[in-house]
């Protein structure tokens, strides 16, 4: 137990050594990125890659669809598919900052580990949902610690990052996530044709979109076809198409600059006025007053 509490208290330390005063860090680490707020959040919407989230201190909350997930420095999170989410930093404070890490997930690493590493465990139904929270085991805490570790000595990060990380997948793949995760990577399942169809989306999300192209792909009928994707995203495709267009013009208009219709039209909205009446409904103000606050909030 003491040595539990160690671990935990080591891998806030070696985030805070790294991150500083910094809200986010992208590491030397391929697809390692830091986070540290000083204050509970509101909620916040954005795209999350396939990923493993730890906590080193404090508390989140994550929503997909209906369904929250909440976890700390004892569980981890896991997504295994791209997926428009909102996230809240629960607590967090100046003395003790929530301080997190979110590693995304090598998808061709891990076929490449199953091969290796033959599962006699069936997917079951729960294994759908593409976001799961689970008790973290003290291997895989021990592995993340030595990852943070190389960051102390940057000519071992080329060399030994990539093994630390083959092994939290093959850590991953014997956990109780390890059928979701096979369920997405094995080709000819059905959840790995319903990752390929995200996939799509995420990369055309400003063409028009087509149900029955969709359902398709996946080799379902269109009623099957939202079945089985409501199970995996806790959305429909239309929900989901939505909130990464909705999420992208966002990042337009913040980092690129772009005016509301510019970015409405850049997404693939037709009418600025359903753009804005459906910006306004997921983040609560309309789109020049909610870029103008969180300008604000950069600065600050």
């Amino acid at each position: 137990m003491q040595q539990d509490h160690h671990e935990f208290t080591a891998l806030a330390d070696l985030i805070q050594g790294q991150i500083g005063q910094q809200q986010r860090l992208e590491t030397q680490i391929t697809g390692l990125s830091l986070h540290r707020w000083t204050h509970a959040t509101e909620p916040a919407s954005y795209m999350m890659a396939p990923s493993i989230c730890l906590v080193g201190q404090g508390r989140k909350r994550l929503f997909l669809g209906d369904d929250t997930f909440v976890f700390d420095r004892h569980s981890f999170l896991i997504t295994s598919v791209n997926l428009p989410v909102v996230a809240q930093v629960l607590e967090a404070s100046p003395e003790q900052p929530y301080l997190g890490l979110t590693m995304e997930l090598d998808l061709r690493a891990i076929s490449e580990l199953m091969l290796d590493n033959p599962s006699s465990i069936k997917s079951s139904a729960d294994d759908r949902l593409s976001v799961a929270v689970n008790k973290l085991p003290s291997s895989m805490l021990d592995a993340f610690v030595r990852l943070l570790r190389l960051l102390d000595t940057p000519e071992d990060v080329k060399s030994l990052a990539p093994l630390i990380q083959w092994e939290i997948f093959y850590r991953l793949l014997k956990s109780e996530q390890g059928p979701r995760l096979r369920a997405i990577v094995s080709n000819g399942t059905q959840n790995h044709q319903m990752a390929r169809v995200i996939d799509w989306l995420k990369g055309n999300f400003n063409k028009p979109v087509k149900m029955e192209y969709l359902a398709q792909q996946a080799g379902l009928s269109v009623s099957s076809f939202h079945s089985h994707f409501r199970a995996m995203t806790a959305m429909t495709p239309l929900q989901f198409l939505k909130k990464i267009r909705l999420n992208e013009a966002r990042r337009l208009m913040l980092a690129e600059q772009l005016d509301a219709s510019s970015a409405a039209f850049e997404v693939g909205y037709e009418s600025p006025s359903q753009f804005s009446r459906e910006y306004s409904r997921m983040f609560g103000l309309p789109p020049l007053r909610d870029i103008k606050q969180l300008s604000r909030e950069q600065v600050n």
